[in-house]
């Protein structure tokens, strides 16, 4: 098996198959897994790229899509050096009508114009459930079952954004830890536009793992209460250990430190706020503390940058 950096694990809400996007999983007992051969020494560091939202500003308009924005933050990402081991998105790829007829949907123009950007990067993507991924509504819940059922929407972000790596529900972690154990992390997603006693009742489970740093995902922010997920999910998160949230749906970035939140949503989607279109890389330094950097697009210049311990709590 080809070397690694460090050893992954795919830790799916119901299980799932080898994610061919991956490289060298073999599927154990539910989980797909990525090892690292014996006899390589494994670097102490991991580097997440973070991109944010990218959709139109109207319903169904394609010719708007901002296909040249996420074309440029995925190549970014790509060129980047050291290159990420992994990246997530933080949701909402589409503004299409849930509603309309299969033959007049957009919303798998849409996500061939997202994917065909995406496709640049040559690493896992990790894609967050947003509300446009529903009905586009904050305060819609999609999923069998649920207030607003299966859109199609729903159908073609698990079909195209995560089927691919074996996922089958709209939530999922993914664990991965160096080589000597000498610290473990996990990426939690949530889909708070997709919420049940059923992942709230996983989502206890899997943060009560314990890890030496946590980083949860979800698309809206702890102010966007009106998402059903989001005062639920703010609920079981405050009863463990948190290094950092990250999330979209505001068309911006910032970094709300007493909440240990960041928001990345400035993938594309119309700004919010003055700040330009741009990504993120999160970084584990030697030290063992986090590093955040916000990146413009277009020159990647360093816009912004802080330091995290494990705990969440400010480094120098």
């Amino acid at each position: 098996m080809p070397s690694r950096s460090w050893l992954f694990a795919l830790l799916v809400a119901c299980g799932g198959t080898a994610a061919p996007t991956v490289d060298d999983a073999a599927v154990i007992g539910g989980d797909v897994r990525i090892e690292a051969d014996a006899s390589t020494t494994l670097p102490s560091t991991f580097r997440i790229g973070i991109v944010g939202d990218t959709r139109p500003a109207n319903e169904d308009d394609l010719a708007g899509y901002p296909t040249a924005v996420i074309t440029k933050i995925w190549a970014d990402l790509e060129a980047a050096t050291p290159h990420p081991d992994l990246a997530i998105s933080t949701g909402d790829y589409m503004f299409a009508n849930p509603s309309a007829p299969p033959a007049t949907s957009t919303v798998n123009k849409m996500l061939d114009r997202y994917l065909g950007a995406r496709a640049t990067f040559t690493k896992a993507v990790f894609a967050a459930f947003g509300n446009h991924e529903c009905t586009g509504a904050t305060a819609s819940n999609c999923g069998p079952g649920s207030r607003d059922g299966v859109t199609q929407n729903y159908t073609a972000y698990l079909t195209r954004m995560i089927n691919p790596l074996g996922i089958t529900l709209p939530y999922f972690s993914y664990a991965f830890h160096a080589s000597d154990s000498s610290w473990t992390a996990k990426l939690v997603v949530i889909a708070a536009n997709a919420w049940n006693p059923t992942q709230a009742a996983w989502l206890d489970s899997v943060l009560a793992q314990p890890t030496t740093y946590t980083f949860v995902v979800r698309h809206e922010s702890a102010s966007a209460n009106t998402a059903p997920g989001v005062t639920p999910s703010e609920t079981i998160i405050a009863k463990y250990p948190l290094t950092l949230k990250i999330v979209g749906h505001t068309h911006t970035y910032q970094h709300v430190a007493t909440d240990h939140e960041v928001i990345c949503g400035n993938g594309g989607a119309p700004l919010t706020s003055g700040t330009n279109y741009g990504y993120a890389i999160l970084e584990r330094l030697a030290s063992g503390v986090i590093q955040f950097t916000e990146y413009d697009y277009m020159t990647n210049a360093n816009r912004a940058q802080w330091r995290i311990n494990a705990d969440g709590t400010p480094a120098p």
